[in-house]
């Protein structure tokens, strides 16, 4: 996998741009106090990603690596984020697979969102 040459400047402004704030259908983070915490996750799931993407070899599973890491970060708050916040969340993840061209998560962001993947198909007949 090559990263893209603009990729660092992309993390820059993606760190650097405040989140959680209200735009398109997003009403903006439903806890205000939250803020903060939640922008330091998203932010270090960034660092995370330009890593990945500085190394020798970034590949899709190192990246795959750093988004199971990332959720994780949000376990702890899983119980104060409504389900805009938690849509707003793969949103960002989303923003940084695009910066380095990134297909898929592998399943994880629908399992974040909605507790299981989806496009896993179970046939329990």
């Amino acid at each position: 996998m090559k990263t893209p040459e603009n990729a660092t400047e992309k993390f820059t402004e993606f760190i650097s741009k405040k989140k959680f704030v209200q735009e398109g259908y997003y009403p903006g983070i439903a806890d205000e106090k939250m803020r903060p915490i939640f922008t330091e996750k998203i932010n270090d799931v960034a660092s995370d990603f330009k890593s990945v993407s500085e190394s020798e070899n970034p590949t899709d599973e190192k990246y795959q690596e750093k988004i199971k890491i990332g959720l994780s970060k949000f376990a702890d708050v899983y119980m104060e984020l409504d389900t805009e916040d938690r849509e707003r969340v793969c949103t960002y993840f989303e923003e940084l697979m695009d910066i380095v061209g990134l297909e898929s998560s592998n399943g994880q962001l629908n399992k974040f969102m909605y507790g299981f993947d989806p496009n896993e198909t179970t046939n329990k007949n």
